[in-house]
């Protein structure tokens, strides 16, 4: 699985949160440290059990990829 991460350096951190999972997001000394933080958060983050109450459902959509992902 691939997600989209912005990251930035700023007054000596990384800061980075991933786009297409909110909530995601970290906060390290090094770009590296920040890069493995953000996929320590997305694995926790889709390995959660997320109970549904009676009358929901989960879908899958699928949604194509903006014309700037392919330059």
């Amino acid at each position: 699985m691939q997600f989209r991460a912005v990251i930035k350096q700023t007054e000596g951190w990384w800061i980075g949160w991933l786009i297409d999972l909110p909530g995601v997001n970290a906060q390290e000394k090094t770009r590296e440290a920040l890069i493995a933080s953000l996929k320590i958060g997305a694995k926790e983050m889709l390995e959660t059990d997320i109970p549904f109450e009676p009358g929901f459902s989960m879908e899958k959509l699928e949604v194509p990829e903006p014309d700037w992902a392919s330059a």
